[in-house]
C-alpha cells in the first residue's frame, strides 16, 4: 500500500493518521549535508531608515514594538539614548539609531518602531522609521559586499542580498552594540 492510500485509509482514525503523517513528513526531510546550498534560505526582519530599506538577522533581532508611549529621560546620556522604556517590567533603553550613526535624528511617526536587539549582555532597543516584516532569501542571493548606504553604516553591515534590481543591506546587531562607541552612552 502507498503512503498516499495508507493516509486516505486512516481518516476515521486521527491518531494513527498524524502518526503516519508524522512519519511521511520525516521520511521527506533530507538528511544533513545533503541539501544543496540553494535551497536553504536566511530569514531576516526588513526595516527601513532614511527612506532605505536593510535587514537584520531573525536571530539577531528579539521582538519588534511599537514605540514607547512613555520613556524615562537618562540624565548625562548622549542625545542619542531616547530614554528608558519599560517593558513587560524590564527596563530597556531606546537608541535613536539614524541619530547614533550621525544621520539626524528619526522622525516619530505612527510607522515608528523599535527593534530589540537579540544580545545577552547588552539590552537595545532600536528606534527605526518602519518594520516591513520578515524577507526569506536564497543563500544564493547573498553577496559578502554590502552597497554604500545614506546613512553611514558601512562598519556595520554584514552582506546584502540581491534580488532582481533591488538590493538589501544587512545590518548586524551584534557588531552594532558591541562597538565601544555604542557602548560608551555618557555624555
Amino acid at each position: 500500500m502507498d503512503s498516499g492510500s495508507l493516509i486516505r485509509s486512516l481518516r476515521d482514525q486521527p491518531f494513527d493518521l498524524l502518526v503516519a503523517l508524522d512519519r511521511r513528513g520525516r521520511a521527506g526531510v533530507a538528511a544533513p549535508g545533503e541539501e544543496a546550498a540553494a535551497d536553504r534560505e536566511w530569514v531576516g526582519v526588513a526595516w527601513r531608515m532614511a527612506g532605505e530599506s536593510y535587514l537584520v538577522a531573525r536571530e539577531e533581532t528579539r521582538e519588534v514594538l511599537p514605540f514607547p508611549s512613555q520613556l524615562t529621560r537618562v540624565p548625562g546620556a548622549k542625545t542619542w539614548i531616547k530614554g528608558l522604556a519599560n517593558v513587560r517590567g524590564s527596563l530597556l533603553p531606546i537608541i535613536d539609531l539614524r541619530q547614533f550613526l550621525g544621520s539626524g535624528s528619526t522622525p516619530l511617526t505612527r510607522n515608528t518602531r523599535v527593534l530589540v536587539v537579540n544580545h545577552r549582555e547588552v539590552p537595545a532597543g532600536l528606534m527605526v522609521d518602519e518594520v516591513l516584516g520578515f524577507r526569506r532569501f536564497a543563500d544564493g542571493e547573498f553577496s559578502g559586499n554590502a552597497p554604500p548606504t545614506l546613512v553611514r553604516c558601512e562598519r556595520y553591515m554584514a552582506g546584502a542580498f540581491r534580488r532582481g534590481a533591488e538590493t538589501w543591506p544587512v545590518l548586524s546587531l551584534r557588531l552594532l552594540v558591541e562597538n565601544p562607541g555604542f557602548l560608551d552612552a555618557a555624555a
